[in-house]
Protein backbone atom coordinates (compact mmCIF):
# COMPACT_ATOMS: atom_id res chain seq x y z
CA UNK A 1 0.00 0.00 0.00
CA UNK A 2 1.13 3.56 -0.75
CA UNK A 3 -0.18 6.70 0.92
CA UNK A 4 -1.44 9.08 -1.81
CA UNK A 5 -3.67 12.14 -2.01
CA UNK A 6 -7.17 11.47 -3.33
CA UNK A 7 -10.72 12.77 -3.40
CA UNK A 8 -12.41 10.58 -0.80
CA UNK A 9 -16.13 10.20 -0.20
CA UNK A 10 -16.04 9.77 3.58
CA UNK A 11 -19.77 9.18 3.82
CA UNK A 12 -22.96 10.60 2.31
CA UNK A 13 -22.66 14.40 1.83
CA UNK A 14 -19.01 14.49 2.96
CA UNK A 15 -16.02 14.76 0.61
CA UNK A 16 -12.37 15.29 1.57
CA UNK A 17 -9.09 15.78 -0.26
CA UNK A 18 -6.73 13.74 1.90
CA UNK A 19 -4.10 11.03 2.01
CA UNK A 20 -5.31 7.44 1.77
CA UNK A 21 -3.57 4.06 1.39
CA UNK A 22 -4.00 2.60 -2.12
CA UNK A 23 -2.32 -0.37 -3.88
CA UNK A 24 0.22 0.98 -6.39
CA UNK A 25 2.51 -1.97 -7.09
CA UNK A 26 2.55 -2.87 -10.79
CA UNK A 27 2.14 -6.61 -11.21
CA UNK A 28 2.33 -8.86 -14.29
CA UNK A 29 -0.11 -7.84 -16.99
CA UNK A 30 -0.64 -4.42 -15.40
CA UNK A 31 0.40 -0.85 -16.10
CA UNK A 32 0.75 2.17 -13.84
CA UNK A 33 -0.90 5.31 -15.18
CA UNK A 34 -0.35 8.93 -14.22
CA UNK A 35 -3.88 10.30 -14.26
CA UNK A 36 -4.42 13.49 -16.27
CA UNK A 37 -8.19 14.05 -16.63
CA UNK A 38 -11.19 12.59 -14.79
CA UNK A 39 -14.83 13.23 -15.68
CA UNK A 40 -17.48 13.79 -13.03
CA UNK A 41 -20.15 11.14 -13.63
CA UNK A 42 -23.74 11.13 -12.45
CA UNK A 43 -23.08 7.94 -10.49
CA UNK A 44 -20.21 9.62 -8.60
CA UNK A 45 -22.55 12.48 -7.74
CA UNK A 46 -25.29 10.06 -6.72
CA UNK A 47 -22.98 8.34 -4.24
CA UNK A 48 -22.11 11.79 -2.86
CA UNK A 49 -25.73 12.88 -2.44
CA UNK A 50 -27.42 9.56 -1.61
CA UNK A 51 -24.63 7.34 -0.29
CA UNK A 52 -25.76 4.41 -2.42
CA UNK A 53 -27.01 3.25 -5.79
CA UNK A 54 -29.30 0.23 -5.52
CA UNK A 55 -27.43 -2.53 -3.67
CA UNK A 56 -24.11 -0.63 -3.79
CA UNK A 57 -23.78 1.22 -0.49
CA UNK A 58 -20.88 3.40 0.67
CA UNK A 59 -20.11 1.79 4.03
CA UNK A 60 -16.52 3.02 4.29
CA UNK A 61 -14.44 5.82 2.72
CA UNK A 62 -14.14 5.46 -1.07
CA UNK A 63 -12.12 7.32 -3.73
CA UNK A 64 -14.43 8.65 -6.46
CA UNK A 65 -13.96 8.85 -10.23
CA UNK A 66 -14.06 6.34 -13.09
CA UNK A 67 -13.96 8.32 -16.37
CA UNK A 68 -10.24 8.79 -16.85
CA UNK A 69 -7.29 9.28 -19.17
CA UNK A 70 -3.57 9.60 -18.48
CA UNK A 71 -0.05 8.47 -19.35
CA UNK A 72 1.62 5.09 -18.81
CA UNK A 73 4.55 5.50 -16.39
CA UNK A 74 5.34 1.85 -15.60
CA UNK A 75 4.75 -1.43 -17.45
CA UNK A 76 4.39 -4.82 -15.76
CA UNK A 77 5.80 -8.12 -16.95
CA UNK A 78 4.17 -9.58 -20.05
CA UNK A 79 2.69 -6.33 -21.33
CA UNK A 80 3.67 -5.83 -24.98
CA UNK A 81 1.06 -3.50 -26.52
CA UNK A 82 1.76 -0.53 -24.23
CA UNK A 83 4.94 1.32 -23.30
CA UNK A 84 6.00 4.12 -20.95
CA UNK A 85 4.82 7.45 -22.33
CA UNK A 86 1.71 6.13 -24.10
CA UNK A 87 -1.35 8.31 -23.67
CA UNK A 88 -4.26 6.08 -22.68
CA UNK A 89 -7.79 5.82 -21.37
CA UNK A 90 -8.97 3.00 -19.15
CA UNK A 91 -12.05 0.82 -19.07
CA UNK A 92 -13.08 0.90 -15.39
CA UNK A 93 -14.85 -2.46 -15.11
CA UNK A 94 -12.75 -5.60 -14.67
CA UNK A 95 -14.63 -8.92 -14.96
CA UNK A 96 -13.63 -12.42 -13.97
CA UNK A 97 -12.20 -13.72 -17.27
CA UNK A 98 -13.36 -17.24 -16.43
CA UNK A 99 -16.96 -16.34 -15.61
CA UNK A 100 -19.78 -17.64 -17.81
CA UNK A 101 -20.72 -14.05 -18.76
CA UNK A 102 -17.16 -13.32 -19.87
CA UNK A 103 -16.93 -16.54 -21.85
CA UNK A 104 -20.18 -15.59 -23.61
CA UNK A 105 -18.70 -12.18 -24.47
CA UNK A 106 -21.03 -10.29 -22.10
CA UNK A 107 -18.40 -9.42 -19.52
CA UNK A 108 -20.21 -6.21 -18.51
CA UNK A 109 -22.91 -8.26 -16.79
CA UNK A 110 -20.50 -10.56 -14.96
CA UNK A 111 -21.73 -10.50 -11.34
CA UNK A 112 -18.09 -10.60 -10.19
CA UNK A 113 -17.05 -7.46 -12.11
CA UNK A 114 -15.12 -4.88 -10.10
CA UNK A 115 -15.77 -1.31 -11.22
CA UNK A 116 -13.93 1.84 -10.19
CA UNK A 117 -15.81 3.99 -7.65
CA UNK A 118 -18.46 1.33 -7.08
CA UNK A 119 -18.38 0.22 -3.43
CA UNK A 120 -16.10 -1.19 -2.18
CA UNK A 121 -13.74 -0.50 -5.13
CA UNK A 122 -11.77 2.77 -5.06
CA UNK A 123 -11.92 5.12 -8.04
CA UNK A 124 -9.22 7.17 -9.76
CA UNK A 125 -9.37 10.75 -8.47
CA UNK A 126 -5.79 10.35 -7.32
CA UNK A 127 -2.46 11.03 -9.10
CA UNK A 128 -1.62 7.44 -10.13
CA UNK A 129 -3.44 4.14 -10.52
CA UNK A 130 -2.51 0.56 -11.45
CA UNK A 131 -4.78 -1.14 -13.98
CA UNK A 132 -4.84 -4.29 -16.14
CA UNK A 133 -3.17 -3.59 -19.48
CA UNK A 134 -5.94 -5.46 -21.32
CA UNK A 135 -8.40 -2.78 -20.19
CA UNK A 136 -6.07 0.12 -21.00
CA UNK A 137 -6.30 1.63 -24.49
CA UNK A 138 -3.86 3.83 -26.37
CA UNK A 139 -5.21 7.18 -27.56
CA UNK A 140 -4.48 8.49 -31.08
CA UNK A 141 -2.22 11.55 -31.18
CA UNK A 142 -5.13 13.77 -32.26
CA UNK A 143 -7.35 12.76 -29.30
CA UNK A 144 -6.84 14.87 -26.18
CA UNK A 145 -6.86 13.66 -22.58
CA UNK A 146 -10.18 15.46 -22.14
CA UNK A 147 -11.69 13.47 -25.00
CA UNK A 148 -10.04 10.31 -23.71
CA UNK A 149 -11.83 10.76 -20.40
CA UNK A 150 -15.10 10.97 -22.37
CA UNK A 151 -14.65 7.54 -23.92
CA UNK A 152 -16.20 5.86 -20.87
CA UNK A 153 -19.61 7.58 -21.09
CA UNK A 154 -19.48 7.52 -24.91
CA UNK A 155 -19.05 3.73 -24.72
CA UNK A 156 -22.51 3.58 -23.09
CA UNK A 157 -23.88 5.38 -26.15
CA UNK A 158 -22.05 2.96 -28.40
CA UNK A 159 -23.49 -0.01 -26.49
CA UNK A 160 -26.99 1.44 -26.89
CA UNK A 161 -26.51 2.05 -30.62
CA UNK A 162 -25.19 -1.48 -31.05
CA UNK A 163 -28.11 -3.01 -29.16
CA UNK A 164 -30.53 -1.05 -31.37
CA UNK A 165 -29.27 -2.85 -34.51
CA UNK A 166 -29.53 0.40 -36.45
CA UNK A 167 -30.15 0.27 -40.19
CA UNK A 168 -28.63 3.15 -42.22
CA UNK A 169 -31.20 5.89 -42.63
CA UNK A 170 -33.13 5.11 -39.44
CA UNK A 171 -34.86 7.80 -37.40
CA UNK A 172 -34.07 7.74 -33.67
CA UNK A 173 -35.74 9.40 -30.71
CA UNK A 174 -33.61 10.04 -27.63
CA UNK A 175 -35.42 10.84 -24.38
CA UNK A 176 -33.11 12.92 -22.19
CA UNK A 177 -30.40 15.38 -23.27
CA UNK A 178 -28.00 14.85 -20.39
CA UNK A 179 -24.45 13.61 -21.01
CA UNK A 180 -25.52 10.05 -21.75
CA UNK A 181 -28.55 11.01 -23.85
CA UNK A 182 -26.51 13.36 -26.00
CA UNK A 183 -23.77 10.77 -26.44
CA UNK A 184 -26.37 8.15 -27.35
CA UNK A 185 -27.64 10.52 -30.05
CA UNK A 186 -24.09 11.06 -31.34
CA UNK A 187 -23.43 7.30 -31.36
CA UNK A 188 -26.75 6.60 -33.12
CA UNK A 189 -25.89 9.11 -35.84
CA UNK A 190 -22.40 7.64 -36.20
CA UNK A 191 -24.00 4.19 -36.39
CA UNK A 192 -26.15 5.12 -39.37
CA UNK A 193 -29.21 7.01 -38.15
CA UNK A 194 -30.15 9.82 -40.53
CA UNK A 195 -31.52 11.92 -37.69
CA UNK A 196 -31.95 11.83 -33.93
CA UNK A 197 -34.89 13.60 -32.33
CA UNK A 198 -33.61 14.58 -28.87
CA UNK A 199 -36.25 15.45 -26.27
CA UNK A 200 -35.78 17.15 -22.90
CA UNK A 201 -37.26 19.84 -20.66
CA UNK A 202 -33.99 21.78 -20.31
CA UNK A 203 -33.68 24.04 -23.35
CA UNK A 204 -29.96 24.82 -22.78
CA UNK A 205 -29.15 21.10 -22.97
CA UNK A 206 -31.20 20.81 -26.17
CA UNK A 207 -29.30 23.77 -27.61
CA UNK A 208 -25.99 21.98 -26.94
CA UNK A 209 -27.25 18.75 -28.55
CA UNK A 210 -28.53 20.73 -31.53
CA UNK A 211 -24.95 21.70 -32.42
CA UNK A 212 -24.58 18.23 -33.91
CA UNK A 213 -25.67 17.72 -37.50
CA UNK A 214 -28.64 15.37 -37.61
CA UNK A 215 -30.00 16.26 -34.16
CA UNK A 216 -33.55 17.64 -34.04
CA UNK A 217 -34.21 19.14 -30.59
CA UNK A 218 -37.73 18.93 -29.16
CA UNK A 219 -38.73 20.45 -25.84
CA UNK A 220 -41.13 18.00 -24.19
CA UNK A 221 -43.31 20.89 -23.14
CA UNK A 222 -44.49 20.35 -26.71
CA UNK A 223 -46.31 17.13 -27.65
CA UNK A 224 -43.43 14.81 -28.45
CA UNK A 225 -45.59 12.01 -29.90
CA UNK A 226 -47.25 14.47 -32.29
CA UNK A 227 -43.88 15.87 -33.37
CA UNK A 228 -42.44 12.39 -33.97
CA UNK A 229 -45.55 11.49 -35.94
CA UNK A 230 -45.23 14.66 -38.03
CA UNK A 231 -41.56 14.08 -38.76
CA UNK A 232 -42.13 10.44 -39.76
CA UNK A 233 -45.37 10.93 -41.73
CA UNK A 234 -47.35 9.12 -39.05
CA UNK A 235 -45.16 5.99 -39.07
CA UNK A 236 -43.08 6.47 -35.90
CA UNK A 237 -39.40 6.25 -35.04
CA UNK A 238 -37.32 3.21 -35.91
CA UNK A 239 -35.44 3.39 -32.61
CA UNK A 240 -36.31 5.00 -29.27
CA UNK A 241 -33.56 5.40 -26.67
CA UNK A 242 -34.88 6.01 -23.15
CA UNK A 243 -32.03 7.88 -21.42
CA UNK A 244 -33.87 10.02 -18.88
CA UNK A 245 -34.52 7.36 -16.24
CA UNK A 246 -37.84 9.09 -15.60
CA UNK A 247 -40.81 6.83 -14.73
CA UNK A 248 -43.06 9.30 -16.58
CA UNK A 249 -41.31 8.47 -19.84
CA UNK A 250 -42.84 5.00 -19.73
CA UNK A 251 -46.39 6.36 -19.59
CA UNK A 252 -46.29 7.45 -23.23
CA UNK A 253 -43.20 5.80 -24.72
CA UNK A 254 -45.13 3.20 -26.74
CA UNK A 255 -46.58 5.95 -28.92
CA UNK A 256 -43.12 6.81 -30.27
CA UNK A 257 -41.71 3.71 -32.06
CA UNK A 258 -43.03 2.49 -35.40
CA UNK A 259 -44.57 -0.98 -35.73
CA UNK A 260 -41.66 -3.40 -35.44
CA UNK A 261 -39.46 -0.70 -33.94
CA UNK A 262 -37.20 -0.97 -30.91
CA UNK A 263 -36.95 0.70 -27.51
CA UNK A 264 -33.45 0.68 -25.97
CA UNK A 265 -33.51 1.25 -22.22
CA UNK A 266 -30.45 3.21 -21.06
CA UNK A 267 -31.72 5.30 -18.14
CA UNK A 268 -32.31 3.48 -14.86
CA UNK A 269 -35.44 4.51 -12.92
CA UNK A 270 -34.99 4.39 -9.16
CA UNK A 271 -38.13 2.25 -8.73
CA UNK A 272 -39.88 -0.31 -10.96
CA UNK A 273 -42.10 1.17 -13.68
CA UNK A 274 -45.19 -0.07 -15.49
CA UNK A 275 -45.54 0.06 -19.25
CA UNK A 276 -48.13 -0.68 -21.91
CA UNK A 277 -47.55 -4.34 -22.76
CA UNK A 278 -50.58 -4.52 -25.05
CA UNK A 279 -49.30 -1.81 -27.39
CA UNK A 280 -45.79 -3.26 -27.26
CA UNK A 281 -47.24 -6.62 -28.35
CA UNK A 282 -49.62 -5.39 -31.05
CA UNK A 283 -46.84 -3.25 -32.58
CA UNK A 284 -44.26 -6.03 -32.01
CA UNK A 285 -41.91 -3.54 -30.39
CA UNK A 286 -38.56 -5.02 -29.45
CA UNK A 287 -37.18 -3.93 -26.05
CA UNK A 288 -33.43 -3.98 -25.42
CA UNK A 289 -31.57 -3.05 -22.25
CA UNK A 290 -28.12 -1.60 -21.64
CA UNK A 291 -25.84 -1.98 -18.65
CA UNK A 292 -22.51 -0.20 -19.12
CA UNK A 293 -20.80 -1.64 -22.24
CA UNK A 294 -18.76 -4.50 -23.63
CA UNK A 295 -16.20 -4.37 -26.47
CA UNK A 296 -16.90 -0.68 -27.17
CA UNK A 297 -13.71 1.14 -26.16
CA UNK A 298 -11.69 0.47 -29.32
CA UNK A 299 -14.66 1.38 -31.53
CA UNK A 300 -15.27 4.59 -29.55
CA UNK A 301 -11.60 5.60 -29.76
CA UNK A 302 -11.56 4.84 -33.50
CA UNK A 303 -14.51 7.18 -34.08
CA UNK A 304 -12.85 9.95 -32.07
CA UNK A 305 -9.56 9.47 -33.88
CA UNK A 306 -11.22 9.53 -37.30
CA UNK A 307 -12.83 12.90 -36.62
CA UNK A 308 -16.30 11.44 -37.21
CA UNK A 309 -17.20 12.14 -33.58
CA UNK A 310 -16.32 15.31 -31.65
CA UNK A 311 -17.16 15.25 -27.95
CA UNK A 312 -15.37 18.49 -27.03
CA UNK A 313 -18.55 20.65 -27.20
CA UNK A 314 -19.96 18.60 -24.30
CA UNK A 315 -17.24 19.68 -21.84
CA UNK A 316 -18.82 22.50 -19.84
CA UNK A 317 -16.03 23.34 -17.39
CA UNK A 318 -12.72 21.99 -16.14
CA UNK A 319 -11.56 22.13 -12.50
CA UNK A 320 -8.19 21.55 -10.87
CA UNK A 321 -7.65 18.58 -8.57
CA UNK A 322 -7.50 20.97 -5.62
CA UNK A 323 -10.97 22.22 -6.61
CA UNK A 324 -12.44 18.70 -6.89
CA UNK A 325 -14.99 19.30 -4.14
CA UNK A 326 -16.13 22.48 -5.92
CA UNK A 327 -16.55 20.40 -9.09
CA UNK A 328 -18.80 17.94 -7.28
CA UNK A 329 -20.82 20.68 -5.61
CA UNK A 330 -21.26 22.26 -9.05
CA UNK A 331 -22.44 18.90 -10.41
CA UNK A 332 -24.98 18.62 -7.58
CA UNK A 333 -26.44 21.96 -8.73
CA UNK A 334 -27.34 20.26 -12.05
CA UNK A 335 -27.20 23.50 -14.00
CA UNK A 336 -29.16 23.20 -17.25
CA UNK A 337 -26.16 24.58 -19.15
CA UNK A 338 -23.80 21.86 -17.83
CA UNK A 339 -23.25 18.62 -19.71
CA UNK A 340 -19.86 17.26 -18.60
CA UNK A 341 -17.59 18.60 -15.86
CA UNK A 342 -13.99 17.40 -15.72
CA UNK A 343 -11.11 17.51 -13.23
CA UNK A 344 -7.50 17.86 -14.40
CA UNK A 345 -5.01 16.26 -12.03
CA UNK A 346 -1.75 17.77 -13.36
Amino acid sequence: MTKVRALVLERQHELALRDIDLPLETGPGQVKIKIHTVGVCGSDVHYYTHGKIGPFIVNEPMVLGHEAAGTVVEVGAGVTHLKIGDRVCMEPGIPDPNSKASRLGMYNIDPAVTFWATPPIHGVLTPEVVHPANYTFKLPDNVSFAEGAMVEPFAVGMQAATKAKITPGDTAVVLGAGPIGTMVAIAALAGGCARAIVADLAQPKLDIAAQYQGVIPVNIRENLAEEVSRLTDGWGADVVFECSGSPKAWETIMALPRPGGVIVVVGLPVNPVGFDVSTASTKEIRIETVFRYAHQYERSIALLGSGRVDLKPLISETFTFEDSIKAFDRAVEARPTDVKLQIVMA
